[in-house]
């Protein structure tokens, strides 16, 4: 809103009012801003959820120190949604498309959140909100931004493609461009459902090409497979992070890891220049995600001054899922989705130690009539509580895992 009332008075040449329209002064705002609520009104929030005693209700696992984690405020992931969405509103354009979208994924799965916490805390039902509840609102997401993407007249891929002696007749001679090594080139903007493959050269990957036995058809088919592809990137990261969230700051750790590399890909696909020079998918009016990728990263690292160890409050649902979905749905929105197994790879093994462990239990007690199991426990991170690992050195060397994963998400940009 800040954003656009110094955008109504820049035409009168108020003072200061053009410090706005950068993406680099807004973003710095956005990040202050949204430490400053996570840390000063996250205190108040975390008083306000003692005094209703909202407490964390602690099943015994048999971990070290699981015991003073009872009654540890949950529901702090109002703290994460408040320091993003204020901010953002504040800051961003709030015309622009992908703000439009991340905006109703932070409020549509923080609301599913508070709801599974509302239901453990005030219903005292441990099951919390039934999975099946969960499942529909994460599809519905899915549905939402699928579609969104792929009819949006707003949301356009501009692509540099090289002219040669193949394709020279393709083109309109008016419309090439020659770069700085005397090569042809031309600039072409399009709709297509495209999304970028890591460590290939030419990496675009066109989701019609997965319905090319339709023949004439694909162009008609393929928003099925994109909005499919969409729905199980929401409902797997978003499930992902939940599970992920089971030690003092691990989870809005590593979220604060993957938003500071979202931000720089943002602020690479919406740059002409930069993504010219990278050679990579240039997103128009993409870069307005750097606003959201700060305030994202700001509330994260406001959150971990009261939830690192030992956490005066916990995430809960409201949190984990919100921010797994904002994970997943900004991925898709500067299309690099396929680059999640890489940068969330914390939240991929610890989805996956889950899905090993129930699986080879099940299947064991079927052969032999008793469970076995693969790790102590899963996810995997209280695994190695049970091998006696204190938690704080569990968490930073996830984090580091993630420093690293970030990194090599952001090399896939040149290596191919």
């Amino acid at each position: 809103m800040i954003y656009h009332l110094f955008e109504y008075l820049e035409q009168f040449d108020f003072p200061g009012a053009g410090v706005f329209q950068y993406l680099s002064s807004r973003a710095a705002f956005t990040v202050i801003t949204s430490l400053v609520i996570s840390m000063i009104v996250g205190k108040r929030i975390i008083g306000m959820l003692h005094i209703k005693q909202i407490g964390e209700s602690v099943r015994d696992l048999g971990l070290e120190g699981q015991s003073s984690k009872q009654g540890t405020p949950t529901m702090g992931g109002i703290i994460i949604l408040a320091s993003i969405i204020i901010p953002v509103l504040l800051f961003a354009d709030l015309t622009n498309i992908y703000i439009i979208l991340m905006l109703i994924a932070t409020f549509w799965l923080g609301l599913i959140g508070f709801l599974d916490d509302y239901i453990k805390v005030f219903k005292k039902d441990k099951k919390g909100l039934a999975g099946k509840f969960k499942v529909i609102g994460q599809i519905g997401l899915g549905l939402i931004v699928g579609l969104t993407l792929y009819l949006s007249d707003d949301v356009r891929i501009r692509e540099r493609i090289s002219i040669t002696q193949e394709n020279f007749n393709e083109y309109s001679t008016q419309e090439m461009q020659v770069d700085e090594a005397g090569n042809l080139y031309i600039i072409q903007e399009h709709k297509r459902p495209l999304t970028t493959i890591p460590f290939v050269k030419n990496n675009e990957f066109d989701y019609s090409w997965l319905v090319w036995f339709s023949g004439k058809y694909a162009d008609h088919l393929v928003w099925i497979i994109f909005v499919l592809a969409v729905i199980f990137i929401v409902t797997a990261v978003s499930n992902g992070a939940n599970l992920t969230d089971g030690l003092d700051g691990l989870a809005t750790g590593s979220a604060a890891i993957i938003g500071v590399t979202l931000g720089i890909l943002a602020w690479l696909s919406g740059n002409a220049i930069y993504s010219n020079y990278l050679n990579i998918m240039h997103i128009p009016y993409a870069g307005e995600l750097v606003i959201f990728a700060g305030a994202f990263i700001g509330a994260t690292i406001g959150f971990l001054w009261y939830n690192s160890y030992p956490a005066q409050v916990f995430m809960g649902d409201t949190g984990s899922l919100a921010l797994g979905g904002i994970i997943a749905v900004f991925a898709v929105v500067i299309r690099k989705e396929l680059l999640i197994p890489i940068l969330c790879g914390v939240y991929l093994v610890e989805t996956f130690s889950v899905i090993l462990q129930v699986s080879w239990f099940k299947r064991t007690k079927k052969i032999y009539g008793e469970g076995r199991r693969i790790f102590l426990m899963s996810p995997i991170h209280h695994h190695y509580q049970k091998k006696g690992y204190p938690e704080p050195k569990i968490v930073t060397r996830f984090w580091i895992v993630g420093i690293i994963l970030a990194v090599i998400t952001i090399v896939t940009l040149k290596i191919r």
